[in-house]
This record gives structure tokens, C-alpha cells and sequence, in this order.
């Protein structure tokens, strides 16, 4: 059986996501969670996260945020009315070489040091929300900040296992994979572990059948592969937060029930 990482993004984005997630990290469904350390519940969150992880029950890392309706740790810019800008935004900047290092490299920074705070130690890995940390100029003081302030974690990187006839048709999971090709050789050149392969990108369609979904997301992935996902309830904060709202229901009906076990025995796979 191949082991991988099953991993819960947006861990403290709200209150109601992170008991739907402390679920299924407690009844063995999820391995790992990506923590939002600017979430407003997120000290919170993080004390109940960090009482049920014990004894390293799931992987648990830092989701950087640099985009959304959420406030910065740092007086970073740009900024969309005292949050961080939408990702298109940030993206532009990014692609065009205009976000100033100094900015983002406090922002990231002060980021990893919430999260040492509150859990006592530096995080397992570091990804991105919405796989920021791949831009050009972010990944780059990414590595540096994850070089300096958590030496053994590993990052997330967003290649597919799945041969390109089959990505060419998903523009999304092939922007992500040749996203990737640099950042892997940038976190290789700095001895920083990445994870071998990527799964879980869908385009968020409220009318997505997640079961008939999920099984694809398998097919391919290596040992120590990531699936991504995003499973939660849905209270009013997560809708101040963010447009992902009830497929996070829909994702977290899945991951509690029996299809999902025999998803992962079929696909000769298991949690590590």
C-alpha cells in the first residue's frame, strides 16, 4: 500500500471548517492540516488542534496567506481596503516582478513566528493559499524564510503525477505543474524536502459530485504523494471569509463516510 499525505487547507479560516476538520483528523480520515495563522481564530483553533495532534496524530503546517479578506501581520503591501489584495492582484504583482522583498519577506516571516508561538515548534511543511508560494519573488523568500526558521519541513510543490495528454486538458493542474518546475529546483538547490507528486486541483463547480471525483485524484500519485482538499462546515464567518463554502460540506460528507475508505483500498493506497 502506498502511504500518503491527505491534507485539510484552511485550517482556523473559521470556526465551524476547523471542528469539521478536528474530526476527521480524530477518526483517522485526514493526516495532515494547513494552519491560516492570520485567520482571526486562529490562536483558538491552533489550541485545539494542538491538543488533539498530540503524539503527531497529523502532519501539521502553516498555509501561507497573502491573499483574501484577510489582515496582514506586517504593515504589507498591496493592500485591498486593509486586507490582503484578491489573487489576481497579488498575481500580476508577482508575474511582473513589482512586490518589494522586504515587505513580503516580514509578512512571511512574522507568519512562521505566529505559528512557532502557538504550536511550540516550527511547522511540518509550508504551502500556500492559493498556491501563492509558487509565484516568482514569493518562493523565493519562502525558501529563505522556511531555510532559516523550519530547517526540516518540507514544502509543497504542485506537479501532477498524471502524464501531460492528460494535464493538457486541464489548465489549471498544468499551470500549477510548470509553476513547480522551478520552485522544485530552488528548494532542492536549498536541501529542502519537497512532496513527489500533487493531486486534488477541481475547478469548485457547487454541482461537483466529489465521490465520483476523489477516486481520480489517486491515480498516479507516488508514495509521499499530497492530495489536497478542503473539507469544513459552514458557519457565518467562513462566509465573510471566502466563496468556498458548501463544497466544503460536500467534501467533508465524503471524507466521513464509506466511499472514501474504499476509494483508497482500490487505489492500493493509505494514509501515512
Amino acid at each position: 500500500m502506498k502511504k500518503i499525505w491527505l491534507c485539510a487547507d484552511d485550517y482556523a479560516i473559521a470556526p465551524a471548517v476547523g471542528v469539521a476538520i478536528r474530526d476527521l483528523i480524530g477518526r483517522g480520515r485526514l493526516n495532515a492540516t494547513s494552519v491560516m495563522v492570520v485567520a482571526p481564530s486562529f490562536r483558538s483553533e491552533a489550541s485545539a488542534l494542538a491538543a488533539l495532534a498530540t503524539g503527531r496524530r497529523a502532519a501539521i503546517g502553516m498555509h501561507l496567506t497573502l491573499t483574501g479578506r484577510f489582515r496582514p501581520l506586517t504593515a504589507f503591501q498591496p493592500l485591498a481596503g486593509g486586507t490582503f489584495p484578491p489573487l489576481a492582484a497579488l498575481a500580476r504583482r508577482a508575474f511582473m516582478g513589482r512586490l518589494d522583498p522586504g515587505t513580503l519577506e516580514r509578512e512571511v516571516d512574522a507568519q512562521l513566528a505566529a505559528f512557532a508561538d502557538a504550536f511550540g515548534r516550527a511547522p511540518d511543511f509550508v504551502d500556500g493559499h492559493q498556491h501563492v508560494h509558487l509565484f516568482p519573488q514569493v518562493r523565493d523568500v519562502v525558501l529563505a524564510a522556511v531555510k532559516r526558521a523550519a530547517a526540516v519541513a518540507w514544502v509543497r510543490q504542485c506537479g501532477s503525477a498524471l502524464p501531460l495528454r492528460i494535464l493538457a486538458r486541464d489548465f489549471k493542474t498544468l499551470a500549477l505543474s510548470r509553476l513547480s518546475r522551478g520552485f522544485r529546483r530552488r528548494a532542492a538547490k536549498l536541501g529542502i524536502a519537497t512532496n513527489p507528486a500533487f493531486a486534488g486541483v477541481y475547478d469548485l463547480d457547487p454541482s461537483t459530485d466529489f465521490a465520483a471525483l476523489f477516486p481520480r485524484f489517486l491515480e498516479g500519485l507516488p508514495e509521499g504523494g499530497v492530495v489536497m482538499c478542503h473539507p469544513g462546515h459552514v458557519d457565518e464567518e467562513l462566509r465573510r471569509r471566502d466563496p468556498l463554502t458548501d463544497l466544503r460540506e460536500s467534501e467533508y460528507q465524503y471524507f466521513s463516510g464509506e466511499d472514501f475508505p474504499r476509494a483508497l483500498a482500490a487505489a492500493g493506497v493509505t494514509l501515512a
